[in-house]
């Protein structure tokens, strides 16, 4: 598996020769030129992760991916016709990318605040017919499967979180690499202090792998 970080939410994972994109947000960078994807996979509304003013050129380029979201996202998207029909993730469903099979579930985003909306959110997680679980990305959520996953997402940092939350999230799910995202809010010194304090509290059997920007990384 090749992962490819564009800034905060947004995640290139190719695997068996697939190109599956995560959350082209408005935090996130680089991702405008790709081609040749298989499916654009959207976790939830908020701008940060579905930046609709870029999302149309996105298709374009890739007229044949697959487009799912989050029912409220894919509702909204066909509403305004925005970047052609999408279908809605929802809980329980899966779609057959390739030889990559993503599963959806979770279903709702973390609390920001009691006063704020909780908004929908689907966690996806990526597998083969040998390999179901391989890669998730929970959005934003601290969503735990009933199942290994070796490859994980890990948001470390958030309005609606603090980072003890991340670390015990990421021992709770215990993946094989965890590869942290969702970082945009933070200074370069606070993203220094976040992944410090994750590399260091981690379980010993996690390899927590910061992703260079723009580039290509093999987990």
């Amino acid at each position: 598996m090749e992962i490819t970080h564009f800034g905060h939410s947004c995640v290139l994972v190719e695997l068996d020769g697939t190109r599956i994109l995560f959350d082209p947000g408005t935090m996130s960078h680089g991702f405008e030129g790709l081609t040749g994807l298989d499916a654009i996979l959207i976790t939830h509304q908020h701008p940060d992760h579905c930046d609709v003013g870029r999302l149309p050129n996105l298709v374009g380029e890739n007229p044949q991916a697959i487009r799912i979201a989050d029912p409220q996202t894919a509702a909204q998207l066909n509403s305004d016709d925005v970047a052609g029909e999408w279908t809605a993730a929802l809980a329980g469903g899966q779609v057959g990318v390739g030889a990559v099979t993503a599963r959806f579930t979770g279903g709702r985003h973390a609390v920001i605040h009691p006063e704020i909306p909780v908004v929908d959110n689907v966690a996806y997680v990526l597998g083969t017919a040998t390999a179901p679980g391989r890669f998730m990305h929970p959005g934003d959520s601290f969503y735990i499967p009933f199942e290994q996953v070796d490859v994980l997402a890990l948001p470390s940092a958030a309005p609606w979180m603090k980072l003890s939350e991340s670390v015990d999230y990421l021992r709770a799910m215990a993946p094989r690499v965890a590869v942290p995202i969702h970082q945009a809010v933070l200074s370069d010194a606070g993203t220094s202090v976040h992944y410090a304090r994750l590399q260091e509290m981690k379980d010993p059997g996690t390899e927590f792998v910061v992703l260079g920007e723009e580039s290509a990384t093999q987990v």
